[in-house]
């Protein structure tokens, strides 16, 4: 049977320090033998389609 994670106030803290701000991405937890051990964060940017749209015109229209 799995342990239960151990979680205390500063892996709480921790977490939510790396999810705050986050707009797009993911916030990855590892935990080895019910302990927390690794936190990883991956953030993406996501462009409007529009604004791409436009800098794909304007890139054209000077080639």
């Amino acid at each position: 049977m799995a342990k239960p994670v151990e979680l205390d106030e500063a892996w709480l803290d921790r977490i939510a320090d790396q999810v705050n701000g986050l707009e797009y991405g993911s916030v990855l937890i590892t935990v080895h033998d019910g302990r927390i051990v690794q936190i990883d964060r991956t953030e993406r940017k996501r462009f409007e389609a529009a604004a791409a749209r436009q800098q794909g015109t304007a890139a054209s229209a000077q080639g």
